[in-house]
């Protein structure tokens, strides 16, 4: 029988339909994009991007120049613009503002072939530094308030390159979805003064029905209300609300417990199209007259990672009412992911 499942942080509910029992066959992967033949991207085409704003390069260099193993770029059609100020209009019951942000491209290696599932640990680490150093800059300025990191993998999922990147836009809110997990975040530890992150963390690994992968730092699980089919979300096993704040070993252990789940994308799901969101903490500068913004996400907020395969559709159903259908059960997804469980099978929580 379907159940409908509310997510434990947020309020959102996510229909599971497990017995219409597709397995991992029944989902098509999308015909593989082509590669290479002058892709503005890739090493030695730098003077094809507008000018780098990062870049690492071991053996130095002068900007905008090969050599380099991971490059930031400001993306060629931006969703936002980086000029001007942040103002607020309104009339009656219609609110706007400008559309002030920042909106960059990580490429993360000069190889048009390169496998972000696969890649060495260290180079993974290269990638990490980059979108750290990046989120730290952009927030030095004051007119942002969050930053999204996030991987759309195939064209279904939004990639209109195939040339493997990663993406950030600086924003001058705080996106309703973010908002939503702060607040509960915050509400949750005014009643129990703990972490609602980490407590579900103890919990999921204590039962562990949807528990995929552990290692010393980090954990990826199966989320009781998944909204799609094989979902994971990957969190640090202690308390952190920021993600820039890892040290060595941690990115470390990050990469591992990643790579860990993608392989078994690739190899269990012929590497499907999928959306990577960084979930960190918003942007914590001081704001004028608002003397308690997000002030105690250092409490309270979990910052974590978000892996949505797209192998179904949304459609009018979801669209006007704000469900999901998910016909695969988060219990077997789990267990089909750690290699011990066919995905088909319908398990109880």
């Amino acid at each position: 029988m379907s159940e409908l499942r509310k997510d434990p942080i947020v309020e959102r509910w996510v229909i599971i339909a497990a017995e219409r029992g597709r397995r991992p066959s029944d989902f098509k992967p999308e015909p593989p994009p082509p590669t290479g033949g002058g892709c503005p991207f890739d090493g030695g085409m730098e003077a094809k991007t507008p000018p780098e704003v990062f870049a690492i390069r071991p053996g130095g260099g002068p900007p905008n120049s090969p050599g380099w193993e991971v490059r930031v770029v400001p993306n060629k059609f931006p969703a936002l613009s980086t000029e001007g100020d942040v103002t607020h209009h309104g009339i009656g019951l219609l609110d706007w503002m400008t559309g002030v942000g920042a909106h960059e491209v990580v490429i993360e290696s000069p190889s048009h072939d390169f496998n972000f599932a696969l890649a060495p640990p260290e180079h993974m680490v290269l990638i990490f530094n980059a979108f750290i150093q990046r989120v730290q800059d952009l927030r030095g300025d004051v007119r942002f308030r969050h930053v999204i990191v996030f991987r759309n993998h195939g064209a279904t999922a939004g990639a209109s390159l195939s040339h493997p990147h990663s993406q950030l836009i600086a924003l001058s809110i705080t996106p309703e979805a973010v908002r939503q997990k702060l607040s509960a975040s915050r509400e949750y530890f005014m009643r129990k003064e703990r972490c609602i992150f980490c407590d579900l963390i103890e919990q999921e690994m204590a039962l562990p029905d949807r528990l995929i992968y552990a290692n010393e730092h980090f954990v990826a699980l199966s989320p009781f209300a998944a909204r799609f089919p094989f979902e994971v979300h990957i969190f640090p096993r202690r308390h952190a609300h920021d993600f820039t704040v890892m040290d060595g070993d941690q990115k470390l252990a990050l990469a591992d417990c990643l790579q860990f789940v993608l392989r078994r994308y690739n190899e269990e799901l012929s590497d499907p199209p999928y959306n990577l969101m960084l979930q960190t903490s918003p942007n914590l500068v001081p704001r004028p007259g608002r003397p308690d913004y997000w002030g105690t996400i250092q409490c309270d907020y979990h910052w974590h990672i978000e892996i949505l395969p797209r192998l179904t559709k949304q459609a009018g159903f979801e669209w006007g009412t704000g469900f999901f259908i998910n016909p695969v059960s988060p219990e077997a997804a789990a267990g089909f992911l750690r290699g011990d469980a066919p995905a088909a099978e319908s398990e109880t929580h």
